[in-house]
């Protein structure tokens, strides 16, 4: 489901007006206080994450190795996109389509690798004048987790609750849907579990050497990092700390990206 906006007309049944309330909530609109704006030229919405320190990583118990140590994180103020980067955005900056479900403008887009989203920031900045980048591991886990809550999932933590945040194996019928079509987390932030898997900007690292303040991942590997799961996987890889990683040039049509900038 896409976001709406519009006057409904005024009822009197309890159920239409619950129905009603319920879309607004899987549209994807923001909490209370969440400043939203849009990028004039892609369309594309941001959301304004206020930063601090949270426990990065396995808080569960249950996750993998690369998962462990959880440790303490702190990041800085930072604007991560609303949404997964869409078909329709990607043409606008690119001029064309990778995707491999091409059913739509408002479909996240997919078979794109770290490097081809790298091309796609760069010219984005060299036509806006601004610094997209992608979030690094850190920003998108702390922002996945509402800003840093003790959370399995994005948003929730109670299995039974992932129908209605995420697209996943069960019930994405091997396919993509378009963004904004689940409940957004406590950020306002959709799509952070399930849909597409999310290219974040480190390269593969262990937590243990990690850095506590704004890290950025090691300076050099061989693997990029992707999170959040895809409509392809199951529960357990779906976690918010769970990690994924790929060279940087794989392409598959359960990879894609969500845009971030540094606040000023």
């Amino acid at each position: 489901m896409t976001r709406t906006r519009g006057t409904a007309k005024v009822v009197t049944t309890t159920v239409v007006v619950l129905a009603l309330c319920a879309a607004v909530a899987y549209a994807g609109e923001p909490p209370t206080g969440s400043a939203v704006f849009t990028d004039a030229k892609t369309g594309m919405e941001f959301v304004s994450v206020k930063g601090g320190c949270y426990q990065m990583g396995d808080t569960f118990g249950i996750g993998d190795g690369d998962e462990r140590p959880a440790h303490e994180v702190c990041v800085s103020d930072f604007h991560i996109g609303k949404f997964e980067v869409t078909q329709g955005e990607w043409e606008k900056v690119m001029g064309s389509n990778p995707s491999y479900f091409r059913k739509g403008p408002r479909y996240p887009v997919e078979q794109v690798s770290w490097n081809d989203a790298q091309e796609f920031l760069r010219k984005m900045n060299s036509r806006d004048g601004k610094q997209y980048r992608l979030p690094t591991e850190a920003e998108w886990e702390y922002a996945a987790r509402s800003g840093g809550k003790l959370e399995k999932y994005a948003g929730f933590s109670d299995l039974p609750d992932l129908e209605s945040y995420a697209w996943y194996e069960k019930n994405a019928g091997g396919s993509t849907h378009p963004v904004g079509g689940k409940k957004p987390n406590g950020l306002g932030l959709c799509d952070m579990t399930g849909n597409v898997f999310e290219w974040v900007h480190d390269w593969k690292g262990n937590y243990s050497s990690s850095s506590r303040d704004d890290p950025q991942g090691p300076s050099s590997g061989s693997y990029r990092v992707l999170r959040g799961g895809s409509w392809n996987y199951i529960p357990r890889l779906l976690r918010a700390s769970a990690r994924n990683l790929h060279p940087p040039d794989a392409r598959l049509s359960s990879y894609g990206f969500r845009v971030a900038f540094s606040a000023q």
